[in-house]
């Protein structure tokens, strides 16, 4: 596990994004039961992964380019302080990005998702386990042993972003779906009794991954 830790990581956060209701699986819900349609729940889900993968990539491409401009101390310090500035924020301003009706498109949800995962610094959870050494040993292995590694090479970075959005996608699409197929028994009181409070839990998570930058 030595070397492959990271992937497991890094599914097992996508996993974890996938259980946040602001994440996308919720308003996936709520147009399936709008148009009281199953196949509408699965429909959703396709952009607001892609939406969240987008955002995902865009922050780790900002790590990967600061991989070549700063030491690896300075860039460690920097993503802590930036998860540790993140979870702060959450904590005291939980606010969500607002957008339009429940007539979404998939460029809405696309667009929507984007917002929210950047809005929750999703993308920056993902850093610690990036700047982790089996990583950075898969990446110096793959360049053939030279002595320096610039950093992480694309391949990785997008194998990473696909390993992450599966986790998603797998636990998002689950919980839409158990969640829809228990309105059609009992109504919404499954979602009643097993709400709490996700952005306290969020904001909890960036502050461990701000110290998890600092140790792995």
């Amino acid at each position: 596990m030595s070397g492959s830790w990271p992937w497991v990581a890094l599914a097992l956060l996508g996993a974890y994004h996938g259980l946040n209701p602001g994440m996308g699986w919720l308003f996936a819900l709520s147009l399936g039961l709008q148009e009281k349609n199953r196949l509408a729940v699965l429909k959703a889900l396709l952009p607001i992964c892609l939406g969240h993968a987008a955002a995902i990539s865009l922050t780790i491409l900002a790590l990967r380019v600061m991989q070549e401009a700063v030491s690896p101390g300075v860039l460690r310090i920097a993503v802590a302080t930036s998860l540790l500035g993140m979870g702060l924020y959450r904590l005291l301003r939980a606010r969500h990005p607002r957008g339009g009706g429940m007539r979404a498109g998939f460029g809405d949800l696309f667009f929507w998702s984007f917002l929210m995962a950047a809005a929750h610094g999703a993308g920056l959870m993902l850093a610690p386990i990036l700047l982790a050494q089996p990583m950075q040993g898969m990446n110096h292995f793959m360049h053939g042993g030279t002595s320096a590694v610039a950093g992480l090479s694309v391949y990785i970075l997008g194998l990473a972003v696909v390993v992450h959005t599966l986790g998603l996608l797998l636990v998002s699409g689950t919980l839409a779906l158990v969640v829809y197929q228990s309105y059609e028994t009992s109504g919404l009181r499954l979602v009643q009794r097993a709400w709490f409070n996700f952005d306290l839990l969020w904001a909890v998570a960036l502050f461990v991954a701000g110290i998890a930058a600092l140790l792995i």
